[in-house]
């Protein structure tokens, strides 16, 4: 970096995401970069961890690591989830200490700004943060609430100029650099949390216009993303092994909410808690066979729902990349015992919501007041986007239409920093 430069010549581009973020920044008129945020890494995980053990706090991958590895602490994911949320404010206890959830979204946006400093030589005090078409469903109030406190919290840290930009736009604004015709395009964002979706018209004579809202035809949003495939999955495959959908002495299934807590990154953590583990060792009497309840208790005693979510995550994204049959390894439980994890399990229980989100998009383009013919091409972004299934179905719903696949991790954040928004 030129040292001449100072912190108010930098802007950054944050795109904090469900389970990945990543930080970019330019220079006034200047090309967008990535920067590396862990090692050589140009994203990192959205997760946080506060080692009960010396008192340290993690980041990212060090932070899945050090609770997998079995350091006593907390560990905290699917952050973004909880923007528009009441337990936003609520306090959990960290280290004897008691913390709000937005202090810790405060505490992980500081270290991103942190490590920006770091690499840059200059503390940056512009931001440009992306945001996802809706934080919350049909809940103006909630979505508006939600952008308020990220908005916050990115003054808390030290950001002095703060602007936001919907994500999918980002993503069209870093396309459009590499573009050298005009093209009418849908942009198709699936992060961890949310699915988004744009038409907007590039093109390189229309890079440098200040105002560019009449390029965007029409943007739609869903809040469904890799954590809900997630979610899903975990329900499917793996919560049956632990008594989900179980039958019961009189024949009813084994009440289920501690499975849908289990399956969900941002709420694993709550069951954990002694008044919980004590509703769970209460469905005993609700379960046929011991050895279901008995799994389920070692889960919570000794705290593996973490790590059950980290295999399931990683076996959907193996199935998914090779089209082969894999398990999930739940030896943690027991020596030996595995969840299976298919292409046709990925397609069958996935279904629903694929369906649910290629809709948003078939609404985008109509909202657009176009047909699948005036589209040059579909442009996908986000970690979720390279599902093969989401793909295939995508395909199906605008055949003989490009797609294109952008960088899947950076293209949000790169896109920020050319906002003019």
């Amino acid at each position: 970096m030129d040292k001449r430069l100072s912190g108010q010549a930098i802007t950054l581009g944050i795109d904090f995401g469900t389970s990945n973020s990543a930080v970019s920044w330019a220079q006034p008129e200047g090309t967008a970069q990535l920067i590396a945020l862990e090692g050589h890494a140009l994203s990192i995980p959205t997760a946080v961890f506060y080692n009960a053990e010396d008192r340290t706090t993690h980041f990212g991958r060090d932070a899945v690591s050090q609770y997998l590895v079995g350091t006593e602490g907390r560990l905290m994911r699917s952050l973004k989830s909880l923007l528009g949320s009441p337990l936003l404010l609520e306090k959990t206890e960290v280290n004897r200490q008691q913390i709000s959830y937005k202090d810790i979204v405060a505490t992980f946006l500081g270290e991103l700004r942190r490590r920006a400093a770091q690499a840059l030589g200059a503390e940056p005090t512009r931001v440009v943060m992306g945001r996802p078409v809706h934080f919350v469903d049909d809940a103006p109030e909630r979505d508006a609430l939600a952008q308020q406190s990220l908005l916050e919290a990115a003054h808390d840290v030290g950001f002095e100029q703060v602007s936001f930009q919907l994500e999918p736009i980002a993503a069209a604004l870093d396309h459009e650099r590499r573009l050298t015709r005009e093209n009418m395009v849908l942009v198709v964002d699936l992060g961890g949390g949310t699915s988004d979706f744009t038409v907007v018209r590039l093109g390189p004579e229309r890079m440098n216009q200040d105002d560019r809202s009449r390029d965007i035809l029409a943007t739609t949003g869903v809040h469904i993303g890799g954590t809900d495939f997630d979610q899903k999955l975990s329900l499917e495959q793996v919560m049956p092994l632990l008594g989900y959908r179980h039958l019961g002495p009189q024949r009813r299934e084994v009440p289920s909410r501690v499975f849908f807590d289990l399956a969900t990154w941002h709420l694993i953590h709550w069951q954990y808690l002694a008044r919980s583990i004590s509703q769970a060792q209460a469905l005993r009497v609700n379960y046929t066979d011991p050895h279901l309840h008995a799994r389920l208790m070692k889960v919570l005693k000794e705290r593996h729902g973490h790590h059950i979510a980290h295999e399931v995550e990683q076996a959907k994204i193996s199935c998914s990349q090779s089209g082969a049959d894999t398990s999930i390894d739940l030896s943690v439980l027991e020596p030996g015992l595995l969840a299976s994890m298919g292409a046709a399990d990925l397609r069958e229980h996935l279904a629903s919501l694929l369906a649910r989100t290629v809709a948003c998009a078939r609404e985008c383009v109509q909202l657009a007041g176009l047909k699948d013919s005036q589209l040059d091409g579909i442009y996908l972004t986000g970690g979720s986007s390279a599902l093969r299934p989401f793909q295939h179905a995508l395909q199906a719903e605008f055949p003989g239409v490009a797609m294109m696949e952008g960088d899947l991790f950076g293209g949000v954040a790169s896109g920020l920093v050319y906002s003019r928004g």
